[in-house]
């Protein structure tokens, strides 16, 4: 059997486990656990909230609205879905869209570490309070963390706003932009990428 046959196979038993998995009550009222959308192995990963009613329903995290700014804002960049992997704190959608509870966060704590595990990344981009507040276990205001780089365990961390809260405050987008430049900078540094020939103005749009 191939490594990438090896790899496959893993990951099918990963995302299988997480179908399966009732170890909160969010297993009980969601339509699917919502895993990952790009590359199963990537130097980049992206984590963010929680599945949204769309997420719910069609199984990939951030294909709503803020999935799609976000999606823009990286492309400008030139990251590409190859290259990156898309998660979040909990893989199934709580109620209302509400926040997840600290309980239900440490309940998908395991799968997320078998992700991170998995996918290998060099890079983690944290995407709003939420996960930032799971993820490192600080109690800090993400306007105040953001931008700034943490290391953990040989991994770069990247606190920034959720795409979703930009789209209720546009006048934070160049803060957002700003760090995703900083996350395509040390991507660069890492030889994960060719230097950018000219800087790319901020998208205006939303999709």
């Amino acid at each position: 059997m191939s490594e990438t046959q090896s790899l496959d196979a893993v990951w099918q038993q990963f995302i299988e486990d997480c179908q399966q998995c009732r170890c909160c009550p969010l297993g009980q009222s969601r339509k699917q656990a919502v895993v990952w959308r790009g590359a199963i192995q990537a130097p980049l990963m992206l984590i963010g909230e929680g599945p949204g009613a769309e997420e719910d329903e069609r199984g990939q995290p951030f294909v709503g609205a803020a999935g799609r700014l976000l999606d823009l804002l990286l492309a400008a960049v030139g990251f590409t879905p190859d290259r990156f992997h898309i998660c979040n704190i909990v893989k199934c959608r709580p109620p209302q869209n509400r926040i997840p509870a600290p309980e239900e966060a440490k309940a998908c704590k395991p799968l997320l570490a078998r992700q991170f595990r998995l996918s290998r990344p060099k890079v983690i981009v944290l995407l709003g309070a939420t996960a930032f507040k799971y993820f490192t276990g600080s109690s800090e205001g993400i306007s105040k963390v953001r931008g700034e780089w943490i290391e953990k365990a040989g991994t770069l961390i990247m606190p920034t706003f959720h795409p979703a809260y930009i789209l209720r405050n546009n006048n934070e987008r160049g803060k957002l932009w700003e760090d995703i430049n900083k996350v395509r900078a040390k991507m660069e540094e890492l030889g994960f990428y060719e230097p950018l020939q000219h800087q790319p103005p901020m998208p205006q749009g939303r999709s």
